[in-house]
């Protein structure tokens, strides 16, 4: 009998369209402006094959909608939808990961400025309901409408890896995450570990993955400061993977992300695989990114963002 795997579930809606890593990458660079084809190859140092086949995809997904500059279509330029409009949210929790755990250098840190209050913000995660903070460890599930079983086939290649480094553009600006996870495996493990998931073997029940890949990207996450491990078991040694300061931080990331899947991604109008519950409160959890001076929630034309220097 298939187990029911609706934590797998209710995060893959999202990461069926935009959990690549290269479809990650094409989407941050054109929030920041970027958006020719020739643009993006030299700010991803993507393969011009690879490039064409995620702008097609992302086409075919409505996150991105290709029209002819000044009226010439042998020169197309790439536009957000809605759909990946609403995404911004989430790449702003993208930043705050990133500089809090990788900080970057002068030339490569966003500065943004929020155009209600006219000040400066650091982005800020919140309940919708209580209006505090929203850690993960506050969080409660419970399956949604939605929950279905993940069918998926198991997976047998390695991953295909991309060193934090191997991301040229200067506008890359959360490169070190989408080394995490712009490998769909790798995403899953974090996802589950929000659920209190430690154990080998609980993993493995909940993602249709081989046992050698799935330890690949243990050992990757262990590596990344994501995880640390304890000893449970001493004949033979188990271990428990628990997250570290640095992997709870990915939680705004996670929830974001699930957040835009749920209202996008959703084709059967089923509803939510997956009900969240901010137990600090009690109620119902809707993350919301806020500016940490007056509160109120960020949407992209109320923003606007140098990289470097902001003078």
């Amino acid at each position: 009998m298939h187990q029911l795997r609706t934590r797998a579930s209710s995060i893959n809606r999202a990461l069926d369209q935009i959990g690549d890593k290269w479809c990650i990458l094409i989407i941050q660079e054109v929030f920041w402006g970027i958006n020719t084809f020739s643009g993006m190859l030299e700010a991803t140092g993507v393969s011009r094959g690879v490039l064409s086949n995620r702008l097609k995809w992302l086409q075919s997904v409505d996150c991105l909608r290709k029209r002819a500059a000044n009226g010439d279509p042998r020169h197309p330029v790439y536009h957000l939808t809605r759909k990946s409009i609403d995404l911004y949210q989430h790449a702003l929790m993208a930043v705050v990961w990133e500089e809090k755990h990788h900080p970057p250098p002068p030339e490569g840190k966003v500065h943004l400025f929020h155009r209600s209050c006219g000040r400066p913000l650091q982005p800020r995660l919140r309940c919708g309901s209580c209006r505090r903070d929203v850690h993960g460890r506050d969080v409660s599930y419970h399956p949604g409408p939605g929950a279905t079983r993940d069918v998926r086939d198991k997976k047998v290649r390695r991953r295909s890896s991309l060193s934090a480094n191997e991301v040229p553009g200067e506008h890359s600006v959360y490169r070190n995450l989408i080394n995490l996870v712009g490998d769909r495996w790798t995403a899953n493990v974090i996802a589950l570990a929000f659920h209190g998931l430690q154990r080998f073997d609980e993993f493995h029940k909940e993602l249709p993955v081989a046992t050698n890949i799935l330890s690949d990207r243990m050992r990757f996450l262990v590596r990344h400061g994501v995880f640390a491990t304890q000893p449970y078991q001493q004949r033979p040694v188990r271990y428990a993977y628990e997250l570290t300061e640095k992997g709870w931080d990915l939680f705004p990331y996670f929830l974001t992300l699930l957040q835009w899947g749920d209202k996008w991604c959703d084709p059967s109008g089923a509803g939510r695989p997956m009900c969240l519950t901010h137990t600090l409160c009690g109620e119902n959890l809707h993350g919301e990114v806020v500016c940490d001076h007056c509160g109120e929630e960020l949407r992209a034309h109320h923003v606007d963002f140098t990289i470097g220097d902001p003078a």
